[in-house]
């Protein structure tokens, strides 16, 4: 298997529990860390929370469906791979999905090796050719390293909450991440003060530059490439 695939962090969306179970220990063996989820709710909640590599869903779940939670995902980060898989294959689901901007289809049931060999050209053509992305001000981020890397081509020492936090906008270019998706990402299960938090930016502001971070007050902060 393509070793970028042991760099990767995936979303598998399934509300059947045998399914999700089968495939979720497989995938175990293959990527870096795998999540799980029964619907598109909870799929929606745990993207925001983990910000995974790549997004498999099945579309027909309770609460929400795959592509209502697909369409959500790619308003959020419109660069991360949504694959879906589903056991219709009408003309109006695919159009549907193609609308959503679903990255590949796969038609239910599922062969694991024609499952892995999607994923790992879908992980080729959308996360190994543009896994550095230009973030403004001279830096990039590398998506699959997740590396930040400054205009001389130098890596950035940053400590692993620092780089949690740079990942999550990098991830959502131009987009507001609210505080509390912040402490949800940075401090999972931990209680963080919003002092501590102001002093945590100060601390990575220091060795990025005061105009990467924007912070947008009362709200969140984001990385913008767009002058405002």
């Amino acid at each position: 298997m393509n070793d970028i695939l042991k760099n990767l962090t995936i979303l598998f969306v399934e509300d059947e529990e045998k399914i999700r179970t089968s495939i979720a220990n497989v995938m175990e063996d293959v990527f870096k860390k795998v999540i799980v989820a029964g619907n598109g709710d909870e799929g929606l909640k745990k993207f925001k929370k983990y910000n995974p590599d790549l997004v498999i869903t099945d579309i027909i779940m309770p609460i929400m469906d795959g592509l209502e939670m697909a369409k959500e995902i790619k308003c959020i980060s419109r660069f991360t791979p949504v694959m879906v898989l589903s056991a219709f294959s009408q003309k109006e689901r695919l159009l549907s999905a193609i609308d959503v901007g679903i990255d590949k289809y796969l038609i239910k049931p599922i062969d694991i090796e024609e499952l892995f060999d999607a994923i790992c050209k879908l992980a080729k053509e959308k996360i190994g050719v543009a896994s550095e992305i230009e973030i403004g001000n001279g830096f990039k981020f590398n998506k699959t390293k997740r590396v930040l890397i400054n205009s001389a081509g130098e890596e950035i020492g940053l400590t692993k909450k620092e780089l949690a936090f740079v990942a999550i906008l990098a991830q959502r270019i131009d987009t507001l991440v609210l505080h509390e998706e912040i402490k949800q990402s940075v401090w999972t299960g931990e209680k963080v003060s919003d002092a501590a938090i102001r002093t945590f930016i100060k601390r990575i502001r220091d060795k990025v530059g005061a105009n990467l971070i924007k912070n947008i007050p009362g709200l969140g902060y984001k990385i913008t490439t767009k002058d405002e």
